[in-house]
This record gives structure tokens, C-alpha cells and sequence, in this order.
């Protein structure tokens, strides 16, 4: 066990008696939503998978230490600290660990804990990805090293839609990371169900998730593995509406100077304005979705 990692001890019962575990990220709570709606969602999101079977653990740092799995006060905590406490990426935690100091995880430093303490399943809103323009900022998600390098199966709505898919779907594709489509064929892009891309398989059912990422992992392959779940149809918002939503947030941006990791908290916050609040619903109903096939599918897993 790393010296640095405290595991709930709801979890660790878990993990010792093989039961189904599902990782949740801390960063929708201090940065991506308002208090007090992200703790609000966070509590949410922990009762929806425990009604599937499963134990959450919500991941971060606090008080220097690497957290799998939260108490509601800790939760609360990070909701009501919000932007005060440092989204922490990989580059992060060395300084965060050494200070004492708090930190909300994003898709990789969750990744990586949930790995750390043997959790093989984790569930998010949607993962960072090749951002437009890339080709002369290099502004890449460190999300995508991540899946690389992490053998943890991410459950998301696809990547987020402020991003260039294709390019992000390229990325993926050279560092061996499958991308799959739970019950779709089509990439789907966070607020809307539809990108005009494709995905490498499409997966119908948690079980032949869990045997993939068995497989996977019985042949001693290191990397992660993306599942992309579709938001639900009710929830979706009409394409044309959050691509003008997202040109604009992105025109402001650029407009601002605003770049590197403030920038997809800056183009969300942005496009719920724009939207009127649409998208912040379309985004909490997707964590939803995700959290429950997350849960499903990490029962199948447990019992493989």
C-alpha cells in the first residue's frame, strides 16, 4: 500500500471481499459545479451506485493525503472550499503531498489513485482530450498519458465537445487505448449524443464490458480502457445549440489570453451561461447515467 494513500475503510472491506467498487472523481465538486449543487451531486451520484450494488469511492487529496474514498463532511468540505482548493493533475500531487496541502482529482490523478488502491472501475462526467488548435498550442489533456499508462476502465459521456474529437480519437488510437461505444457506434460528444465519429467496438451490455477489461488485463496490458455512454436522449441538448455555445466560449477565451488547465473550466462555466443552465442539467443527468452503468458493470466484473 503507498505510504501516502488512505482507503476508506468502507472500501477497503470491499476490495478485500471482492465486492464491486466504483471510483469518482473530486474535481466536478470543487471546480465544476457551484455550491452547494456539486455536493448535492456528489451525495447523488455516491446513492446511485450504491442502489446498483456497488461501494463508491470519491477520490482527492486532502490535507496532503491521497484519499480513495470520502466521508459526506469531506465531500462537503471540497464543495464549499470550491476554486480554493488546486485542481490536481499528475504534475501536482508531489507538491500537494509535501505541502499538507488539498487538492480536488482530475480524470488522471483519480485514475491513478483508484489505481493505487486497487479499485479497477471509475466513472466520470466526460474525460479531457486534444484541444482545438493543438497543433500549434499542444494543449493536450494529460487525461490521455493517462489512459496510456493506468490500467483503469474510465465510464464517460464521451469526450467533452469544446475539444477536437477527431484529433482526440487519433491520439487514443496510437497509444493502444480502446475506445468503446456502450450501446453505440458513434462517439458521443458530453452534451449531445451524436459527433459524426466513430468508436473502435460497440459494447451492448456490462458483462461484455467487465470480459473486455478482464481480458485486458489478463494479457498484462497496462493501459486504461474508455467506455463512451451516451447522455440520455431526454437530457441530450440539440447539437446545433451547444456548437454555437461552444464556438462563442471558445472565441472569449482566446479573446481573454485564457489557456492551459483553466481553460475547460472557464469554457463550461461559459457555456452554462450561454445555454441558460441547459448544460449544467445535460451534465449532472450524464454523471447519472455513467455512475449506474459504472456500477453494473463493475458487479459483472467482481464476478468474473
Amino acid at each position: 500500500m503507498n505510504q501516502y494513500l488512505d482507503v476508506n475503510p468502507e472500501v477497503k472491506e470491499a476490495l478485500e471481499k471482492g465486492r464491486p467498487v466504483v471510483a469518482l472523481e473530486s474535481t466536478i465538486i470543487s471546480h465544476g459545479m457551484p455550491y452547494p449543487k456539486n455536493v448535492e451531486t456528489a451525495l447523488s451520484v455516491e446513492k446511485i451506485i450504491r442502489e446498483h450494488g456497488a461501494v463508491p469511492a470519491t477520490i482527492a487529496v486532502i490535507g496532503g493525503r491521497l484519499k480513495a474514498g470520502l466521508t459526506p463532511e469531506e465531500i462537503e468540505y471540497l464543495g464549499k472550499a470550491g476554486r480554493a482548493v488546486a485542481k490536481a493533475s499528475r504534475r501536482d500531487l508531489p507538491v500537494l503531498v509535501a505541502r499538507k496541502a488539498d487538492g480536488a482529482t482530475t480524470v488522471t490523478t483519480t485514475m491513478m489513485i483508484a489505481h493505487m488502491a486497487g479499485i479497477q472501475v471509475f466513472a466520470t462526467g466526460g474525460i479531457g482530450g486534444v484541444h482545438r488548435g493543438a497543433e500549434t498550442t499542444m494543449d493536450i489533456s494529460a487525461d490521455l498519458e493517462e489512459l496510456s499508462n493506468t490500467p483503469v476502465m474510465v465510464i464517460c459521456a464521451g469526450a467533452k465537445s469544446i475539444l477536437d474529437l477527431g484529433l482526440t480519437l487519433e491520439y487514443l488510437e496510437t497509444k493502444g487505448v480502446p475506445v468503446l461505444g456502450y450501446q453505440t457506434e458513434e462517439l458521443p460528444a458530453f452534451y449531445t449524443r451524436k459527433s459524426g465519429f466513430s468508436v473502435d467496438y460497440r459494447i451492448d451490455t456490462p458483462e461484455e464490458l467487465a470480459a473486455a477489461f478482464k481480458a485486458q488485463r489478463e494479457m498484462g496490458l497496462k493501459n486504461g480502457m474508455l467506455v463512451t455512454n451516451p447522455i440520455p436522449e431526454e437530457y441530450s441538448m440539440d447539437k446545433e445549440v451547444i456548437d454555437r455555445a461552444i464556438n462563442e466560449a471558445i472565441e472569449e477565451s482566446k479573446a481573454l489570453g485564457i489557456h492551459g488547465k483553466e481553460t475547460t473550466p472557464f469554457l463550461l462555466a461559459k457555456i452554462k451561461d450561454i445555454t441558460g443552465g441547459d448544460s449544467l442539467e445535460s451534465n449532472i443527468r450524464l454523471v447519472y447515467n455513467n455512475a449506474a452503468l459504472a456500477a453494473e458493470t463493475a458487479k459483472a466484473l467482481a464476478k468474473l
